[in-house]
């Protein structure tokens, strides 16, 4: 048994694939043309970490209840852990690609710790090894 996806809620498909791809050096695993219930045309985009196992399902909201989550999916905590071998290195490049910080790195007894925000506006904690 094994976690395969989950989803985040976004305002936009390619926006989002940008952010994933291109700011936290995910891998674009598929985008792949779809259809909602009622036959309008979506997307079926998975983004994965590199050598991670679990993607990450990247949804555009449908309707005002899911507009709604966009940004919120965890009311406000933090609810998404990248884990990182070379966490100095990530920051620094993730920072040089414009991703918002909202707290400095800071050494925690679980880790290497700074939390961010992904393009929908939900709180991630960048996660690197306890020893520097």
């Amino acid at each position: 048994m094994r976690l395969d996806l989950i989803t985040i809620v976004v305002d936009d498909y390619d926006q989002a694939i940008g952010f994933f791809v291109g700011a936290l050096g995910f891998d674009l695993v598929e985008d792949s043309a779809a259809l909602t219930d009622d036959g309008r045309p979506k997307r079926w985009v998975v983004v994965r970490p590199p050598g991670g196992e679990t993607g990450v399902l990247l949804a555009r909201a449908d309707g005002e209840r899911q507009a709604c989550a966009v940004g919120n999916q965890v009311a406000g905590r933090v609810g998404f852990f990248l884990r990182v071998d070379e966490f100095d290195a990530v920051y620094e490049r993730m920072v040089a690609a414009g991703v918002e910080f909202v707290t400095p790195p800071r050494t925690e007894p679980y880790g290497r710790v700074a939390v961010f925000l992904d393009i929908a506006g939900n709180r991630w904690d960048l996660l690197g090894s306890a020893t520097r």
